[in-house]
């Protein structure tokens, strides 16, 4: 029995020592695998958690680029970039996004437009990025946030250049106006170089030359502690600035040109006949375009898109209207290039014309009839019945080609956003958009300016330049010089010219003399406008809103305000050397030398005097010629 005690404990120390080398083995193997995955880590991939480390610790933030200032012709700030600071939420970092909001309004006040322009960016913006809840804090606000700041995990004070717009209405139509990145916009830009970037030009020049405004951005590199703050700045690319424009517009006389239009509906265009240089540029009503910047309320913005006036709606370069009479020079210019006619050719005006084998009778302004009229006569006092007769000899196609060459039926290519360009209507074009034939009559109608025929302010404007070029069309321009930085020279845009077919100084001559004579001559249309101070050219236009009927006539006082035609009047001055040329649209202003040529005055006197001489009175201008 005493064998067998000692057998079991020999065989018990047997395992003990088994165990104890099993255990022992596992240690060293299990300490080995430590070691080998240490080795693995601080030697193999050393490189790789030591990058993944400083990626934690190190952040590249964008460094976004400072737009560039717009200016006019002489310096006048029409774009600005002012100071902004701004309370931001990015939803990724905030546990409740409600409760975050309403603990934030017991510190700085958040308002329903506020919160409106909150959801509406929410689902545009990138993600990590925050989100305007609160724009342009004052001084108490930023302090109030900074002492609780600790308490609000995601929310961050952002310092930002925000647009300002000094000039505010006057210049809102042609300089435009920026505003938040939306979804479709993110989808076109180069997301990189707008990385840092809220905002981009969206109509205007803002948006037209949003590559030379908005720069190239820049990076740095920053140390940042567990809660995400900057501890260290270190190596950075720094941003490429917008380039400033300097523009051909004067401030001055784009104030006066609204002036003159004042309460009208309407559009005024001057522009620089040998550079092509928009001077001035008014569509009224207008806006303020800083309402626009921070983000629009929606009830604002349905105000004024649902105003029946259309103060958002920009006349001078998309106003489509029937040229009137204003563009008869140019069809009688098209008859002398073509040799359908000749100046002294005489046509009879009995009030109304008919197309041969035809009843249909096409009225003149005029019903009493002007009698027999050479060309200059017929521009002068703007008699229907010549054009229509030279319209219907000369047929559409001659008659288009050679308004086609004066810019019409297609936009002038001026560098704004959003022009349109008109109708220059033809056969193909009725075929291809109504499916119906050309009728002769049509090509009376487009001889006089009216049906189908649309054409835009800047349109005419260009066209009257060409004209006081005498054949050498410029393409209207707004920016005349950039530059790369303040006090950095300034480099100028390229000016585009081309040479119209008819080279004939005869034809020019013939045209000019007619246009003179409709301001100088004794039953020119806009005989009202002379000054003696400079000499003025130009046509007079009435644009209709409906047709009459065959057998009714036109009495303005029993026509509501709104169907009333609309006055034009397109001119340039002083004759022997341009220096403006004008076009002014006045909707349902009536006739066009009584209602639309002294705003065409007024501008040009603001651009070549030193103060405004009285008008010449002649009450008996006001009649109603078109």
């Amino acid at each position: 029995m005493a064998e067998d005690q000692f057998t079991d404990r020999r065989g018990e120390k047997r395992l003990l020592r088994l165990r104890a080398l099993f255990l022992a083995a596992l240690v060293v193997l299990s300490l080995a695998l430590i070691g080998l995955r240490l080795f693995q880590l601080q030697v193999v991939r050393h490189d790789h958690f030591t990058t993944l480390s400083d990626d934690n610790r190190i952040k590249v933030q964008p460094m976004p680029p400072t737009r560039g200032l717009i200016y006019d012709r002489n310096g006048v700030l029409l774009a600005d970039n002012v100071p902004s600071y701004t309370l931001t939420i990015a939803p990724e970092k905030v546990k409740d996004l409600e409760a975050t909001i309403a603990a934030l309004s017991e510190l700085v006040p958040i308002s329903e437009l506020d919160l409106e322009r909150f959801e509406r960016l929410l689902p545009q913006r990138r993600r990590f990025e925050g989100v305007p809840i609160r724009l342009d804090l004052n001084h108490r606000e930023r302090a109030r946030f900074a002492v609780q700041s600790h308490r609000f995990p995601g929310v961050e004070i952002a310092a930002e250049l925000s647009r300002y717009y000094p000039q505010g209405i006057h210049t809102a139509h042609v300089v435009g106006y920026v505003g938040r990145i939306n979804e479709q916009e993110l989808e076109r830009i180069d997301s990189s170089d707008y990385a840092g970037s809220s905002h981009i030009g969206k109509v205007g020049i803002e948006k037209y030359h949003e590559g030379l405004l908005h720069g190239h951005v820049g990076y740095q590199q920053a140390v940042v502690n567990a809660r995400g703050r900057v501890l260290e700045r270190r190596e950075q690319k720094t941003p490429v600035p917008g380039r400033d424009l300097h523009l051909f517009l004067d401030l001055e006389l784009q104030r006066d040109a609204a002036a003159a239009l004042g309460d009208h509906r309407g559009a005024v265009v001057a522009i620089e006949p040998e550079t092509g240089g928009v001077l001035a540029m008014v569509s009224s009503p207008g806006y303020d375009p800083n309402s626009f910047v921070g983000g629009i309320g929606f009830k604002a913005y349905a105000a004024l898109r649902d105003d029946i006036d259309r103060p958002l709606y920009d006349r001078a370069i998309r106003g489509q209207y029937p040229p009137g009479s204003t563009i008869k020079q140019f069809v009688a210019l098209a008859g002398l290039a073509t040799g359908v006619t000749t100046s002294y050719e005489g046509k009879y005006c009995g009030g109304y014309y008919q197309l041969p084998g035809h009843s249909h009778r096409y009225r003149c302004w005029h019903r009493g009839g002007h009698g027999t009229l050479a060309m200059e006569d017929a521009i002068v006092q703007s008699c229907d019945v010549y054009f229509y007769r030279l319209a219907h000899e000369m047929g559409i196609e001659r008659m288009n080609t050679h308004l086609a060459e004066f810019g019409f039926g297609r936009p002038t290519g001026a560098d704004i956003a959003g022009e349109l360009g008109g109708l220059l209507p033809s056969p193909e074009w009725k075929q291809r958009a109504r499916k119906q034939p050309w009728f002769p009559g049509e090509t009376l109608i487009v001889g006089i300016g009216q049906g189908a025929f649309l054409a835009t302010p800047l349109q005419l404007a260009a066209a009257t330049a060409a004209a006081a070029n005498r054949g050498v069309y410029v393409q209207p321009r707004l920016v005349k010089a950039t530059r790369a930085s303040l006090g950095a020279p300034l480099e100028p845009t390229e000016v585009k010219r081309r040479q119209l077919p008819d080279k004939d100084p005869a034809h020019w001559q013939t045209i000019i003399d007619a246009m003179t004579n409709v301001v100088e001559g004794r039953r020119g249309t806009a005989r009202r406008i002379r000054s003696d101070a400079y000499r003025i050219a130009g046509k007079t236009g009435t644009s209709q809103v409906f047709t009459v009927g065959q057998n009714e006539t036109y009495n303005e006082a029993e026509v509501a305000e709104r169907m009333r035609d609309h006055a034009l009047f397109v001119g340039f001055a002083p004759i022997e050397a341009p220096r403006i040329a004008v076009a002014v649209i006045v909707e349902n202003g009536g006739h066009g030398g009584a209602t639309a040529a002294p705003i065409a005055r007024a501008v040009m006197d603001s651009w070549l005097l030193d103060k405004r001489p009285p008008m010449v009175a002649d009450s008996a201008a006001d009649a109603a010629n078109p």
